[in-house]
């Protein structure tokens, strides 16, 4: 399976040799847009992982549509307006979309969705995310797929860093720190009386990611055209 990467900071560069040393896979090259580079200068391409910034949706779509190649989007930061466009792509050609491909990340979004109906009447949730000082956007995607995961039927108010006097009502907050290189921390509290559960990830580096990418383009590669996430590559099609 050859392998295009769209974006090639540090995450593009891990992606890279990780292609190029995992069997079955190789990498067709590495795009990027801030050199003006774009996916058409390259031969032949499989899946293309986007590792990127979302100035380069319209990139990305563009070729995916001509060329009918599935995508694994892992940027984050997307608007609104772009998530429609992506999702309107995925009737043309297979897109895996996921806000964090950590394997450990998917397994407890999971856990999170099937164990606060158990506790929401008695504990309070809150979520807690970390990142380097060089992202940009907060909270993470995956700090609010992890608030997705606790609140599917949006039965709570969002409080994002919470500031002055007020009262605690029906609701979870999130909370972004930013400092120093950490490669990210996401922990989601359920505090009660008498006792409370943490449930955490922490990623010790930029790998994890790349390996659930590849095993998200892995998936892309044999699926018809459909918008999937990184449940239905670990679990299957039935959520």
């Amino acid at each position: 399976m050859k392998v295009a990467i769209l974006g090639g900071g540090a995450m593009g560069n891990v992606l890279a040799q990780m292609t190029e040393e995992k069997e079955g896979f190789e990498l067709a090259g590495v795009i990027e847009p801030l050199k003006g580079q774009t996916p058409d200068e390259l031969k032949e391409i499989d899946v293309i992982i986007d590792f990127s910034n979302p100035a380069n949706l319209e990139m990305l779509d563009g070729y995916c549509r001509n060329h009918s190649c599935p995508a694994v989007i892992a940027t984050t930061g997307y608007e609104e307006q772009q998530i429609k466009q992506i999702e309107k792509l995925a009737e043309s050609v297979p897109v895996v979309f996921s806000a964090n491909y950590s394997l450990g990340i998917n397994v407890m979004k999971r856990v999170i969705s099937e164990i606060t109906p158990i506790l929401e009447d008695s504990f309070d949730i809150e979520i807690i995310e970390k990142h380097h000082n060089k992202k940009l956007d907060a909270p993470s995607g995956t700090a609010k797929m992890l608030l997705a995961a606790a609140d599917e039927e949006n039965d709570y108010e969002h409080v994002f860093g919470r500031d002055g006097n007020r009262k605690r009502g029906k609701e979870i907050g999130v909370h972004a720190v930013r400092g120093g290189t950490i490669a990210g921390e996401h922990t989601v509290i359920y505090a009660g009386n008498d006792e409370i559960l943490e449930i955490k990830h922490t990623a010790g580096s930029k790998k994890i990611f790349a390996a659930g990418a590849l095993k998200a383009a892995e998936f892309a590669a044999s699926a018809q055209a459909g918008f999937y996430n990184m449940e239905d590559v670990l679990f299957g099609l039935q959520k």
